[in-house]
Order: C-alpha cells, then structure tokens, then sequence
C-alpha cells in the first residue's frame, strides 16, 4: 500500500490552527484559575466543623470523580438548555471544566491542608494572628506549596481534557483539526500536527507554571528546592 504525505495541506491552515490552540489556552486558563479557587474552598469547607457542608462537598467530589468529562460537558451544554438556560459551547466548555477540575484540586488541597501540623495553627493563634491571617499563611500558602507540583499535573491534564469540549463544538484545537481534517482528507498529517501542537503546550504550561512557583514559593527559591 503506497501513501504520499503531504503536510503542506495542513500547514496552509495554520492560522486557523493557531487560532483553536489560542482558545484551548483560553479555556483552560480559566477552568483552571476558577477551578483552584473552587477546589480550594470545597477543600476547606471539608475542614468545617458543619456536616451539612461537608456531605455536599464529599457528594460533588464523589459524582465528578467517579463521572466521564465528556458525559459533565453534555449535561452542563445539553442539559442546561433544555431547561431554558442556552449557553455558548466556550461558557459551557468553561463551566464544565471548572466543575471537574474544582472536584480533583479539592482533594489535592486537602491533602495539602491536612499536612499542616495543628501545632502550627495553634501557634500563630498565640501569637494573636487574625483567622484570616491563620488561614492564609499559616494553612493554605504552605498547603499550596507541598502539594504545587501535584497541581501543576492535574492542570496540564486538564489542559489536554479540553480537547473533549470540541464535542459540544467549542472550536478549540481539536475542533479546528477536525474541520481541518474534514476538507483535507489528511487525517494522519493532521492529527500528528495535532499531537505535536499539544505536546508545545504542555510544555508552555510547565515552564509557566514552574516560573510562578519559583515567583510564589521564596522559601523553595531561596534553598533551591526544585518544584
């Protein structure tokens, strides 16, 4: 069987291309900063002494766990219209990553706050420390940083899981592959293109999250701890 490659076909679409990976950023830049603040609050609310909160938050945890992304996305997109709440794919898309990745931050960061030694909160109190104060530097600041690199996984996953909201025709990278893809007839060019361009970003995401570690944990800077 004789196959000509032929990726000039591919590469003529580049900026269309570049336009869905701009979108993939996008999206999954914003799950991601919604999706820590979610994740670390459910994570703290865990720590309430309200069981109530607790159950709720150990219920969402359990159902996005233990739930396909691609089924989350179809309930927030599908399901959400036809209750009369008709959202755009890219919100629904942001929507839906949020919740999913809120749900596996919200254990990362409770292991993070579990690590912090009670002597520790015990002595800031002392020390006539706000509760706020307590929390921030004494909790979740410390919490953040034991457990950054584990984050930082989870966040580049999720980065590549965006590609399921093309299903929902959010026009992001694989979307715009397969539009591609479709008036080409070039699939193995396209998706090796596809693959590659994901591989850059996951690589763009790990510099620029080990730059924010190394800007937000001076401590670990100082000793040269790697992050």
């Amino acid at each position: 069987m004789h196959y000509s490659f032929d990726f000039m076909s591919v590469f003529v679409n580049w900026p269309r291309l570049l336009e869905g990976a701009w979108l993939t950023v996008q999206l999954s830049a914003l799950a991601i900063v919604l999706g820590f603040v979610l994740g670390t609050l459910c994570a703290l609310a865990d720590k309430s002494k309200i069981w109530l909160l607790r159950a709720l938050v150990k219920t969402y945890v359990e159902i996005i766990r233990n739930t396909p992304l691609l089924v989350q996305v179809f309930l927030v997109y599908f399901g959400l219209a036809s209750i009369g709440l008709k959202l755009s794919a890219e919100f629904s898309a942001v929507i839906a990553l949020t919740v999913n990745v809120g749900a596996y931050t919200s254990e990362i960061m409770r292991a993070g706050i579990n690590s912090i030694h009670p002597g520790q909160i015990e002595a800031a109190e002392c020390l006539g420390m706000s509760r706020f104060h307590v929390y921030w530097h004494v909790v979740l600041l410390p919490a953040v940083e034991r457990v950054y690199p584990s984050l930082t996984s989870q966040f580049i996953l999720l980065m590549l899981a965006s590609s399921i909201t093309s299903q929902i025709s959010a026009e992001e990278l694989t979307a715009t592959a397969n539009l591609v893809q479709s008036e080409t007839f070039r699939s193995f060019e396209v998706y090796v293109v596809i693959a590659l361009a994901y591989l850059a970003l996951s690589f763009l995401f790990r510099a620029a999250f080990w730059m924010i570690g190394k800007a937000s944990f001076v401590r670990k800077r100082k000793l040269g701890t790697n992050l």
